[in-house]
C-alpha cells in the first residue's frame, strides 16, 4: 500500500534538473576543454569549455553519465539522481591514452566502486559515491556504517553501537583517514582515546563526491597506516546560486548551505543537532548522548594553475545518564558501568594546489585538537568521594605537508615531505581496587616528521604495471625515535594483464604507525615517561588476487593477504596484547607497555559489484578471516577482532515515479572474549562498576555469529525549483539478536531498590555478602527510522 501511495504521488514530467562539473586530467590536473559529456542514452550532449567546465538541463531521473575525448580513455559515472533541488555536480578525472594499463584498467573511473585501482595502487581498493552512501540500507547516513559492506570490513561483535572498523583482522587505530588531502584523527561522535571508535560518524554525506578504501599497497604519502587508508573527497559548492537542503529524522536533523561566494569562489557549510537524549528520556532508557558537529568547505581558484581550499570539521558531544522510571538491572548496570563523557574535537586546513608542466604540488597546513573529559562514580549520585575516574585530557596536532606529482612519458612519480608538532596532556585518575588507584599529571610536546617518494610505470608493452615506494617516520620523543632505518618502509606492487578482462595483482610492503599519544604521555609512579623507549608498531603486508570485469559496469575480485605484526603494544602488568582487549568508550592506552607483541592475520576475500544497469544494481562480498595476537609468552591467540567470517550483500531497484529501493543483508562471525574472574570481580565491582577480566583464560570464549537484514524506501517529489525526499529506513527487519559481551553486576532487591546481600545487612565495599549474576544484554529490536530532506 505504501509503494502504490508514493507511485500515485504524480510529478510533471517537465521538471526538469541541472548537472554540472569539470573535466581534468588525472595525473596533471589540468582542465580538459572539449570533451564530449553524454547523459544516459543520448538524453543529452554538451563539450566542455576553454575552463574544462560543462553544463546541462534535463529531466528529472537517474542517469549514468560519459566522458569521452580524444587521448583519453572514456570513463562513465554510475547512478547519478539529478533532482529541481540541489544542482548534481559530477567532475571527471580523464586518464590519458599514454598511460594505458590495458583495455580494462584504464577504463576504470577513480570515483566510482566498480573500478577503484590505480597506478599506484593496483589492487585491495574499493570506493563508494555519495549516492551509495545516502542510500544504504541501515547505513543512517553515516560513512563508517556504510564501509561495512565491503570486503575485508567489519565491527567488534558486542560493540554494535560503535563504529569499531575492523579491516582485515587490523584493530581499529590502524586506520587513518584523509579528507581532501588532510588527515582527520577525530572521524566519530564519543570516540575512544587512542583508538578511532565511536557511536556516530561525523561527516556530513551532502559534502562526500567519493570515497576510496585501501587496504594494503598504501600510498606513500599516507603515514601510520596499518590496516587501512580512508581517502575522502568533497564535492566543491554551487557555483551558479545559493542552494542547500536540510534533513530531518527521529534522532537529528541537518542543515546544509552551499553557492558561489565570488565568481572564483564556493562555500559548502553545515551544522548538525542531535535529540537522542530527548529520544532515550521518551523510552526511558538511562543513557541521554548528544551531540552537535560542523563542516566546511571553501574553494577559491585564483587562476588557472593555482587553487586554494580550506576545510573545517568539528564536533561537541555529550554522554551522561538520568535514573530512569523503572530501574532494571540493565539499567542500573549502564549507570554504574559507563563513563560520563564530554569531548569536543576540531580539524580545520588549507591545502595549496598549483598545477605546474607536467603534474601539480601540494601545499597543506592544518591543525586538530582532541579534548576528553571522562568521569565515573560507583553510582549514578556523582558524589565526589565515590569517583572511580577522572580524565582529562588534550591532543594537539599542528601539520605541515608538501609534495610534487609529475607524470612524463609514462612514468608518474611523486615526492613529499611532512612536519608536525605535537601537543598532549593529560590528568588522569583511575581507581583499581577498593584501596588501590592510579594518579598522575602528564604534558608532552615533541615533533614527527616524515618523508617519502614514489613511482610507477607500464612496461613490456603495457602488460605488466609496476608501482614502487617508499618512506621514512622520525620524531623527537621516543628513544631511537630519530633513527629512519628504523622505520624504512619499502612496497612493491605488479599488476599483470592478462587480456583486456583478466588481471593478476600482488604486493608487498611492510608499514608503521607510531604509538598512541596516550600511551607515550604515561608516567610511573617516580614521574617518568615509562613508554618512552616504545617501538614503532610494524606491519607487513603479502596480497596477491585477481580480476575479471566481464563488461565495464560488472567487476569480480578475489585477494588472498596475509600480514604480519611486531612492536604491538603488550601490557607488562597483565602481559596481555592491546589487540586482545577491544574497545569500551573511553581513554586506552595510560599504563605500562611493552613493545614485545607479534601478531598475524590472514585470509581471503570474494567481490562482485554491478553497476546501475537496467534500474538495478548490487554488491556482495564474502570474506574469511583469521587475526591472532601474542602477548609477553609469544604465544598467539585468537584476538578480539578474529570475525572469522563475514558476508554482505546490498541490492538497489529504481521503480518508476522517483521511488528507490534498498535491501542490504549482513552476516558475521562471532568474535572471541575473556570471561570474568569471579573471586575478583566480586571483590572489585562497586568501585569499578564492571566485572574483572580472567587473564588465565584470555578470549577462550567466543560470541555467537549475528546477521541483519536491512531495507530502504525512498520517494521524491520534484517541484520546480527545489525537491522533497522521503525515506524510510527499517534496520532488523527479522529482529535477530545482536550478540552482546556479558556483564557482571549483584542480584538485586525484589523491589529493585538495591544490591541483595546473602546476610541481609548492607552491601559491604568488598562485595563479600554480594550475590554475583551475570547479565545478558544482548537484543534484537526493529529500528525505524522514518525522515525527509528538502532540496532548494
Amino acid at each position: 500500500m505504501l509503494l502504490l501511495f508514493l507511485c500515485n504521488l504524480t510529478v510533471s514530467a517537465q521538471k526538469r534538473g541541472v548537472i554540472v562539473g569539470t573535466v581534468t586530467d588525472q595525473f596533471t590536473m589540468e582542465a580538459l576543454p572539449g570533451v564530449t559529456i553524454t547523459m544516459g542514452n543520448g538524453m543529452g550532449t554538451t563539450i566542455t569549455d576553454s575552463l574544462g567546465n560543462y553544463k546541462l538541463i534535463l529531466p528529472v531521473g537517474t542517469f549514468n553519465v560519459k566522458a569521452s575525448s580524444s587521448g583519453y580513455k572514456t570513463l562513465t559515472k554510475y547512478n547519478i539522481v539529478l533532482t529541481t533541488g540541489n544542482s548534481q555536480i559530477v567532475n571527471f578525472e580523464m586518464i590519458p591514452e599514454v598511460s594505458r594499463l590495458d583495455e580494462v584498467v584504464i577504463n576504470l573511473n577513480p570515483n566510482k566502486t566498480a573500478i577503484a585501482a590505480d597506478m599506484v595502487t593496483p589492487l585491495s581498493v574499493q570506493q563508494l559515491t555519495t549516492e551509495e552512501i545516502k542510500s544504504n540500507p541501515g547505513g543512517n547516513f553515516d560513512v563508517s556504517k556504510v564501509v561495512q559492506t565491503l570486503p575485508g570490513v567489519g565491527i567488534s561483535n558486542g560493540t554494535g553501537d560503535r563504529n569499531d572498523i575492523i579491516v582485515r583482522g587490523g584493530a581499529p587505530n590502524e586506520n587513518v583517514y584523509y579528507l581532501d588531502g588532510i588527515e582527520i584523527p577525530v572521524l566519530n561522535h564519543f570516540q575512544t582515546q587512542g583508538s578511532s571508535g565511536g557511536a556516530q560518524g561525523l561527516l556530513n554525506v551532502s559534502f562526500i563526491k567519493s570515497l576510496k578504501l585501501s587496504s594494503s599497497a598504501f600510498d606513500a604519502r599516507y603515514d601510520n597506516a596499518l590496516a587501512s587508508t580512508f581517502i575522502i573527497k568533497q564535492r566543491d559548492g554551487n557555483p551558479e546560486r545559493l542552494s542547500g537542503n536540510i534533513r530531518v529524522s527521529a534522532t537529528e536533523s541537518v542543515f546544509t548551505l552551499e553557492g558561489p561566494l565570488s565568481k572564483k569562489t564556493t562555500f559548502l557549510a553545515s551544522a548538525r543537532k542531535s535529540y537522542l537524549d530527548l529520544l532515550s528520556k521518551l523510552i526511558d532508557l538511562p543513557i541521554r548522548p548528544n551531540f552537535y558537529d560542523f563542516q566546511y568547505k571553501v574553494t577559491h581558484k585564483f587562476n588557472k594553475k593555482i587553487t586554494l581550499t580550506s576545510i573545517g570539521l568539528g564536533g561537541i558531544d555529550d554522554f551522561h545518564f538520568a535514573a530512569p522510571k523503572k530501574a532494571s538491572a540493565e539499567n542500573i548496570y549502564v549507570l554504574r558501568s559507563s563513563p560520563y563523557i564530554n569531548q569536543w574535537n576540531y580539524t580545520v586546513g588549507f591545502n595549496l594546489n598549483q598545477r605546474i608542466k607536467n603534474g601539480y604540488i601540494n601545499y597543506i597546513i592544518s591543525r586538530n585538537m582532541f579534548t576528553n573529559n571522562i568521569d565515573k562514580f560507583e553510582d549514578e549520585n556523582r558524589v565526589d568521594s565515590q569517583r572511580t575516574m577522572s580524565v582529562r585530557s588534550n591532543e594537539i596536532e599542528n601539520k605541515l605537508r608538501w609534495d610534487i606529482n609529475k607524470f612524463v612519458n609514462g612514468w608518474k612519480w611523486s615526492a613529499g615531505f611532512s612536519v608536525e608538532y605535537v601537543g598532549y596532556n593529560g590528568k588522569i585518575f583511575t581507581k583499581t581496587s577498593p584501596t588501590g588507584n592510579i594518579q598522575f599529571n602528564s604534558e608532552i610536546h615533541f615533533w614527527k616528521y616524515g618523508a617519502f617518494a614514489e613511482i610507477a610505470k607500464n612496461v613490456f608493452h603495457d602488460k605488466l604495471l609496476i608501482s614502487a615506494g617508499t618512506r621514512t617516520d622520525m620524531n623527537s620523543f621516543t628513544t631511537g625515535g630519530a633513527n629512519l632505518l628504523k622505520t624504512f618502509s619499502p612496497r612493491i606492487s605488479f599488476a599483470y594483464h592478462v587480456n583486456p578482462q583478466f588481471d593478476i595483482t600482488a604486493s608487498a610492503g611492510t608499514y608503521f604507525k607510531i604509538p598512541t599519544y596516550t600511551a607515550l604521555g604515561y608516567k610511573g609512579m617516580n614521574g617518568i615517561f615509562v613508554n618512552k623507549s616504545m617501538s614503532y608498531i610494524q606491519s607487513s603486508h603479502y596480497v596477491a588476487g585477481i580480476q575479471y570485469l566481464p563488461k565495464n559496469s560488472l567487476r569480480f575480485t578475489v585477494e588472498g593477504f596475509y600480514k604480519k605484526y611486531a612492536h604491538y603494544p603488550v601490557s607488562q602488568q597483565t602481559g596481555v596484547s592491546l589487540a586482545n582487549l577491544g574497545n569500551e568508550y573511553g581513554s586506552i592506552g595510560s599504563e605500562k607497555l611493552l613493545s614485545t607483541g607479534l601478531g598475524k592475520t590472514y585470509g581471503f576475500e570474494l567481490y562482485a559489484q554491478q553497476k546501475l544497469i537496467n534500474h538495478i544494481f548490487y554488491v556482495a562480498s564474502y570474506s574469511f578471516i583469521r587475526s591472532e595476537f601474542s602477548g609477553i609468552d609469544k604465544k598467539y591467540i585468537p584476538s578480539s577482532w578474529d570475525v572469522k567470517h563475514l558476508f554482505s550483500t546490498t541490492i538497489g531497484y529504481k521503480l518508476p515515479g522517483q521511488i528507490d529501493l534498498g535491501l542490504k543483508y549482513r552476516l558475521a562471525g562471532g568474535t572471541p572474549y575473556t570471561p570474568f574472574d569471579l573471586a575478583l570481580s566480586q571483590q572489585n565491582y562497586i568501585v569499578k562498576g564492571t566485572g574483572e577480566l580472567d587473564y588465565s583464560r584470555l578470549n577462550t570464549e567466543r560470541l555467537p555469529a549475528y546477521s541483519q537484514l536491512d531495507l530502504r524506501i525512498d520517494k521524491r517529489i520534484n517541484f520546480r525549483k527545489a525537491t522533497l525526499n522521503f525515506y524510510l529506513d527499517l534496520q532488523n527487519v527479522f529482529m535477530q539478536k545482536y550478540p552482546d559481551l556479558p556483564k557482571y553486576t549483584f542480584v538485586r532487591t525484589m523491589d529493585n531498590s538495591g544490591f541483595a546481600t546473602t546476610d541481609g545487612e548492607p552491601l559491604r565495599k568488598d562485595g563479600a555478602n554480594a550475590i554475583p549474576y551475570i547479565l545478558n544484554t544482548s537484543s534484537g529490536n526493529l529500528l525505524p527510522s522514518i525522515g525527509f530532506s528538502f532540496e532548494f
